[in-house]
């Protein structure tokens, strides 16, 4: 196995994809690891039970499934270690309490996941952690908003609905100037496009419910750590109880393997697509960091490999008045999208995005904000389908 572990070492992404995380030759040769289904874990003898000197003692601190994952995890994001947790909000919120306590302050990115958002607006709040929410194109200006008492800066590029990039970075060195710990919710991106800890992020955050699952039936939360936080990430987690089941183990696993390919097809498609609605005259913007003509593009031609299936439009409206009744007819009128939250599953899903939330990243002014999840359907079916979305929304 040594040998062939070096070997997938210098292989290409696709390669690694399709190898990490099991050895065959530990369980009889079969391909794929076992689902080992565990709370007791038996002891041979007293000495060994009260030492815990063995590989597994319970359930909830890992089985052979779930460290088969999260040393495919560890794989892909060059990683200490990877805890598993039932959500990708789950990933979000267990680092803020492995690293904040009372009294302590936090920076987080204005353009965050919104249940993030409410997490730290009510429970952090209660706990005694106070927040503050950053630009996210602040870059090393970030080094401004660091009080004495800051104690991590939360990162996510690109930004949730709006995809405003960061300096990932930059903000790292300033945060690490301070002693601050750094996160970041890297979902879009998934360590193919984006490897945080190479970026000088200590915690690297995952729902694997979106393109390490890619079928739309698992939740799952992974967040990696470097050297440094490993162990105080990883006590957190026993602490708290919260682990990931067996079974959708294997089958973030499985999702694994095609997931090169499948971001492949869902970064041409997007690509494709948000080129074509860029053009078009109803449509006031495209907020996909990959254009050109997007205001974070050049960092993320600088940071990131390549970008997944997910970016929003602006439809362009006369008032503000229009805003939702234009977006119910668009999204009424779709055939083939899904009107459904989440995404990275096989197929195309589209949602009116809601920003009332903001503090310094406001809503686009020019019309409704519409995401779009583009699938693994047809490209040609996917651009008819938009197109009878946009003649509903100028019909009304």
């Amino acid at each position: 196995m040594s040998d062939k572990k070096s070997f997938l070492d210098e292989a290409g992404m696709n390669t690694r994809l399709s190898h990490i995380g099991n050895d065959p030759t530990e369980f009889h040769g079969f391909v794929n690891p076992p689902v080992v289904h565990a709370s007791t874990v038996l002891f041979p003898n007293a000495r060994t039970m009260e030492t815990r000197a063995q590989k597994y003692t319970y359930g909830t601190r890992g089985t052979p499934t779930t460290d088969a994952l999260c040393e495919a995890i560890d794989a892909l994001e060059g990683s200490a270690g990877t805890i598993l947790v039932p959500s990708g909000l789950a990933a979000v919120t267990v680092p803020f309490l492995a690293f904040l306590s009372a009294g302590d302050h936090a920076l987080i990115v204005d353009s965050v996941y919104f249940p993030t958002r409410h997490f730290c607006d009510t429970m952090l709040k209660r706990l005694g952690v106070t927040v503050d929410y950053y630009d996210p194109m602040i870059g090393a200006g970030i080094e401004a908003l660091i009080k004495p008492n800051t104690k991590l800066v939360h990162t996510e590029a690109p930004g949730s609905n709006t995809f405003e990039m960061q300096d990932i970075g930059a903000i790292a060195a300033a945060a690490h100037r301070h002693g601050c710990v750094v996160t970041m919710d890297n979902t879009w991106a998934t360590p193919l496009y984006f490897k945080p800890l190479d970026h000088g992020v200590d915690i690297s955050i995952h729902a694997a419910t979106k393109y390490p699952s890619g079928h739309s039936d698992i939740l799952l939360g992974t967040v990696s750590a470097n050297e440094t936080h490993w162990d105080q990430l990883k006590e957190a987690n026993i602490t708290l109880g919260i682990c990931g089941s067996p079974d959708d183990s294997y089958q973030i696993l499985r999702g694994l393997r095609t997931m090169g390919v499948r971001l492949e097809r869902h970064q041409e498609s997007a690509l494709n697509l948000a080129r074509w609605l860029e053009e078009r005259e109803d449509v006031a913007r495209v907020l996909h960091p990959a254009l050109p003509s997007f205001p974070g593009h050049d960092l993320w031609r600088r940071d990131f490999k390549g970008a997944s299936g997910i970016f929003s439009f602006v439809l362009k409206v006369d008032s503000a008045e229009q805003f939702k009744p234009k977006a119910h007819a668009f999204l009424d009128a779709l055939r083939l999208f899904g009107l459904g939250y989440s995404w990275g599953g096989f197929e195309s899903l589209a949602v009116h995005v809601g920003l009332s939330d903001r503090r310094i990243c406001k809503a686009p002014t020019e019309g409704p904000v519409l995401r779009l999840q583009i699938g693994l359907e047809d490209v040609a079916d996917i651009r008819r389908d938009i197109e009878a979305g946009l003649a509903a929304a100028a019909a009304v």
